[in-house]
């Protein structure tokens, strides 16, 4: 069973260009939650916080028999990157209009939590608006296509 939460949002917000992978440090009831899929991305980013990548806003609900402990749903959680991604990163995001946003959730092969970082520029209203119609002419050009091959 593989879990992927993936955050919509931002593929229409943002105009992603570089991908990353990225382990995220966990509790284990917040574990057991993500497995259940009770994650939300749309309203979480990621910042580098003095050398460590950090989620912030990732709303994780609390496990149910978890017991006496309580955990915040929205505590930032620090993200595993090698050191040279995280030197890519902070340069481009330091560059004017980047920005760092998560785009999916997921398990790996190994059972351990991913992450899947976009980095890339906010669109505006008129750049959303555009590529949604390019995109309504790339899929009629692959219905064309489709109905042509029968």
């Amino acid at each position: 069973m593989t879990v992927k939460i993936k955050n919509r949002k931002a593929y229409s917000d943002f105009e992603i260009e570089e991908k990353f992978e990225a382990g995220v440090e966990l509790l284990g009831p917040e574990v057991k939650s993500i497995r259940a899929g009770r994650v939300s991305l749309k309203e979480s980013y990621a910042r580098v916080i003095k050398g460590e990548v950090w989620v912030i806003g990732m709303h994780i609900t609390p496990y149910e028999n978890l017991g006496y402990v309580e955990l915040d749903p929205q505590r930032r959680r620090k993200l595993l990157l090698n050191k040279h991604e995280i030197r890519r990163i902070t340069r481009k995001v330091e560059q004017a209009g980047y920005t760092l946003v998560p785009l999916e959730l997921y398990f790996s092969e190994k059972n351990l939590v991913k992450i899947l970082l976009g980095l890339g520029k906010g669109r505006t209203k008129y750049d959303k608006k555009q590529h949604l119609i390019e995109k309504d002419k790339q899929r009629e050009v692959e219905r064309a296509l489709k109905d042509r091959g029968r």
